[in-house]
């Protein structure tokens, strides 16, 4: 099976690298992809660097309205091949075909939104702050910016900062997981039809060492990160120690508050989508559940049915509602995770840790699982699962569930099910999460909307998406200029 190769410079070069990684069907387990991993990541790195800065000095004085006409093209590119991307997707990452098919349709839609950066881009002037003086403020590109990308969303992650930097006049480097090159792949076949110059956009194959050099080379000037939460403090501590620009999506514990006045079978199925969809594997997934009031019984009866409803399998077969988890170390982890919960004091309702999909024995599956009266202090509710798993704790009052969510040490999403506007707007005001939703079980903002995130959930200033993703991959000049009358009488 050949290595995966690094595309630089608009070419398809074999990396440095002698040591390989397998990316593996988490159904299957079947090697789709060997994929250079090791210290002489450190070459390619410089390899992709000096070509993407050779491109950047070109590149930035195109003028914005040309440098957004490639997007429209890799927009119609991707919808063209969206059926096989979603395919790759599915194979590598283990999600359904659908989510894999949203997932792409997110990505298109964050092109969509970078293809207004002419009008996203401009910025203030002022005349005559003084006699004769005007001041306005422009937006400048960074240089060589850096994507590294995690394995949950393999072709959709990219797209949060990638057609942005371009639009911006930056050039960019691209380091896919390691456990998902396959999709990305793919997607820079697509990126090398474009009417781009060569070195612009870059992908680099690796684990590990392969971040570090982008941490710490001087050329890099910007990081954007997704993944948990102890890799995002690092990358934005060592990328900020070099000098860059660092934006870094955390982990996140997302609760869901549902009132007594929610609809209950509304309320379980949006809920029990959230918790399960992508096998648990997003960061804005639902994982404790917060009841309040008299209808806790109905409510944990809804979801159980619900939860036990869903159909696990591969993702490419028909009537299943949720894949595998990445490997067989996150399978172990989320067992473990289960077994604690219990040990601290949980019961099991739905139990999920022992499902066995026929034809895919070998699979990393678990199936929906749900745990109740899971301890307020204990390690499962502070911890990320990263799984098909649903905790389920009592409140008296929306004011205690607003504590509790305010408590936690991440801030990423918190849901509230409700049919009251004065609960929902005392929740949205007062819970201390970057993306809220009211009667919504994944509050993912649109591509016009920044991605939030809070507390450990993300390390910055500026999110992906959108006019934040703008703001970040420029910097602004502010012209103070005076052209006195007198003088112009000279000339």
């Amino acid at each position: 099976m050949e290595t995966l190769k690094n595309y630089i410079n608009k070419k398809w070069i074999s990396s440095e690298n002698q040591s390989v990684l397998e990316a593996i069907n988490p159904a299957t387990q079947e090697v789709l992809a060997k994929v250079p991993a090791g210290s002489a990541s450190v070459k390619d790195v410089e390899h992709a660097v000096t070509a993407a800065q050779k491109a950047y000095l070109e590149w930035k004085n195109v003028p914005v309205m040309r440098r957004v006409q490639p997007l429209f093209e890799l927009k119609r590119l991707l919808e063209e091949n969206l059926d096989d991307l979603a395919e790759t997707i599915t194979l590598e990452s283990g999600k359904t075909l659908a989510e894999s098919k949203g997932e792409l349709q997110r990505a298109i839609e964050n092109v969509e939104t970078a293809c207004g950066t002419p009008m996203l881009i401009q910025t203030e002037f002022s005349e005559d702050i003084a006699r004769g003086v005007d001041e306005f403020m422009i937006r400048q590109p960074l240089g060589v910016t850096a994507c590294i990308a995690p394995f949950n969303f393999p072709g959709m992650i990219t797209f949060w900062f990638l057609p942005y930097a371009i639009a911006c006049g930056n050039a960019m480097i691209v380091k896919p997981s390691e456990k998902v090159p396959l999709t990305m792949t793919k997607i820079f076949k697509l990126i090398d039809q474009l009417d781009l110059p060569e070195g612009l956009i870059n992908m680099v194959h690796g684990g590990k060492e392969t971040v570090d050099a982008l941490l710490e080379h001087s050329l890099v000037k910007s990081i954007s990160f997704v993944g948990s939460t102890n890799v995002a403090r690092y990358i934005y501590s060592k990328g900020t120690q070099h000098g860059k620009r660092v934006q870094a999506q955390g982990g996140a514990k997302n609760p869901v508050v549902i009132l007594p006045d929610a609809d209950i079978d509304m309320t379980a199925q949006i809920v029990s989508d959230s918790v399960y969809g992508c096998a648990g594997q997003r960061c804005l997934a639902a994982s404790t559940i917060v009841t309040v009031g008299d209808q806790s019984n109905q409510i944990r009866d809804a979801l159980y049915e619900s939860a036990k409803s869903k159909h696990t399998g591969f993702g490419l077969d028909a009537g299943v509602d949720m894949g595998p988890v990445i490997t067989k170390e996150s399978q172990s982890r989320i067992k473990t995770l289960i077994d604690q919960g219990i040990s601290e004091g949980g019961s099991v309702l739905l139990d999920g840790r022992d499902v066995k999909v026929s034809g895919f024995e070998n699979g990393n599956f678990i199936a929906p699982t749900i745990l109740e009266n899971v301890a307020l202090d204990g390690e499962i509710i502070e911890t990320e699962i990263f799984g098909p798993v649903m905790s389920m704790v009592h409140m008296n009052t929306v004011e205690e569930a607003i504590a509790f969510v305010n408590g936690s040490k991440y801030g990423n999403s918190a849901c509230l099910f409700t049919s009251s506007g004065a609960s929902a707007r005392k929740f949205r005001n007062e819970a201390m999460a970057g993306n809220i939703g009211i009667n919504i079980g994944v509050a993912a903002p649109m591509a016009q909307f920044p991605f939030s995130g809070w507390k450990d959930s993300f390390f910055g200033d500026l999110h992906g998406q959108g006019r934040h993703a703008i703001e970040f991959f420029t910097q602004t000049k502010v012209v103070i200029e005076r052209w006195p009358k007198e003088w112009s009488r000279k000339f």
